[in-house]
């Protein structure tokens, strides 16, 4: 499959799952894919990062459930924050723990699971949609309601994966990526590299083999699919871009540049634009760093 076709198959008003976490390992591939695409009015469910971001400022979110939007080393997205300043989106903030148990319950096929996560914080008073249950059983405790949070799609990347959907994670952290699938009625597995199954058991331990084929309904090849964001060990987050990317969303003129130049054609256009980036990043990196040099240099020839 392509990323565009994936998103063919997805219509306006669904609840969409996004995998990944914050800055990392994000499906930017298919969420570019998206913004392509003329789907509005989602349901996004995310433990968010760039992805939000990009889709809040292409006006597609009607409601977002989240526990944080983070780009990580730049501590608030900052289209999240002027969409919620400006109130064009409906969020449904849980606690990270309430947003897992959710994830599980919806991958169960449960209505809600009864945890204590968020009990002693606001999460209950921000969000008055969401209940307690009593313990049926002698110990009579009262629980929060975790509801299930289940999705008519879900969007994941992986490292590797094979054309049935078979899909590992080689970095250092799951996330909740294999969680999304199971709460989804349809999953797509973007991956940096597909590979036989074989391959799959020579590099890993099973532990890495995260997704299981009969949850995935269409695999996509797609290198730097998670670019801008980390997907460890291919590569790490590009912080040279990320900061372009910070820079240009607090500008209109500049955030138009920015989406003319990386987020107006397909993802081929978007890896050469990328590429061109980090060549000049890199030149001008070298520039200032000779330029430091020589004032040092003049600096103790001073003294």
């Amino acid at each position: 499959m392509t990323a565009d076709g994936v998103v063919a198959r997805l219509e306006s008003g669904m609840t969409l799952g996004i995998g990944g976490w914050g800055s990392r390992r994000k499906p930017m591939a298919l969420v570019r894919a998206l913004l392509r695409s003329g789907l509005t009015d989602l349901t996004v469910v995310s433990c968010g990062g760039p992805d939000v971001g990009l889709l809040a400022a292409a006006g597609k979110i009607r409601r977002l459930v989240t526990p944080f939007v983070t780009l990580d080393s730049v501590p608030l997205e900052p289209h999240f924050r002027a969409a919620r300043e400006r109130g064009t989106l409906e969020l449904t903030e849980l606690d990270e723990a309430m947003f897992l148990w959710g994830l599980t319950a919806a991958g169960q096929r449960l209505p809600f699971m009864p945890v204590r996560a968020g009990l002693g914080s606001d999460v209950l008073r921000v969000n008055p949609q969401l209940r307690t249950v009593t313990s049926p059983y002698d110990d009579g405790e009262v629980l929060a309601a975790a509801p299930a949070l289940r999705l008519d799609a879900a969007l994941v990347h992986l490292n590797r994966a094979d054309a049935r959907g078979n899909a590992q994670y080689l970095g250092p952290d799951p996330y909740f990526d294999d969680l999304f699938c199971e709460a989804a009625d349809t999953a797509y597995v973007s991956c940096e590299r597909v590979v036989d199954g074989e391959e799959l058991a020579r590099v890993g331990c099973p532990q890495t083999l995260l997704v299981s084929r009969m949850f995935v309904s269409g695999v996509v090849e797609a290198p730097l699919g998670a670019h801008f964001t980390s997907c460890a060990p291919d590569y790490g987050r590009d912080e040279a871009f990320q900061r372009a990317y910070v820079r240009a969303a607090a500008d209109p003129d500049a955030w138009a540049a920015f989406v003319e130049r990386f987020l107006s054609g397909d993802e081929d256009d978007y890896r050469a634009a990328v590429a061109a980036f980090t060549e000049e990043a890199g030149s001008r990196e070298g520039r200032e760093s000779a330029a430091t040099t020589a004032t040092t240099a003049a600096t103790e020839e001073r003294r």
